[in-house]
């Protein structure tokens, strides 16, 4: 039987505070794809590339809202660094058979944090 939606989005969230890369690669199907701001659904090896340097530098990842409808997960998370930076940002898992086929990333400000204009 495979861990639910909630099970693997919460483990993944554990693998960057351990930095646990060996965990989260099984979590990871190999078809896995990764979209963010800077990112265009980047496949798997590039996702470790790219992102994986930022595992083990937080301090804490706050889950605050955790929403699970069938295959698809939504979370919010409050993300502190080890260097003081903050950040909210709400994420979009999809998942399968107990690995993570996709996440999307929507970046946001701290809790609190101060609302800069854009650039022009």
């Amino acid at each position: 039987m495979f861990a639910s939606i909630e099970e693997i989005v919460r483990s993944s969230f554990d693998c960057y505070l351990t930095a646990d890369r060996l965990r989260l690669e099984t979590l990871l199907a190999q078809d896995f794809a990764f979209t963010s701001p800077y990112d265009d659904h980047i496949d798997r090896k590039t996702y470790f590339e790219r992102c994986w340097p930022a595992a083990g530098t937080f301090e804490s990842l706050d889950l605050q809202h955790l929403v699970v409808s069938e295959n698809r997960c939504f979370v919010t998370y409050d993300a502190t660094w080890k260097n003081g930076n903050r950040a909210r940002n709400t994420e979009l898992f999809e998942a399968s058979e107990g690995q993570i086929h996709s996440v999307e990333v929507f970046f946001g400000l701290p809790a609190g944090g101060p609302v800069s204009q854009p650039s022009r």
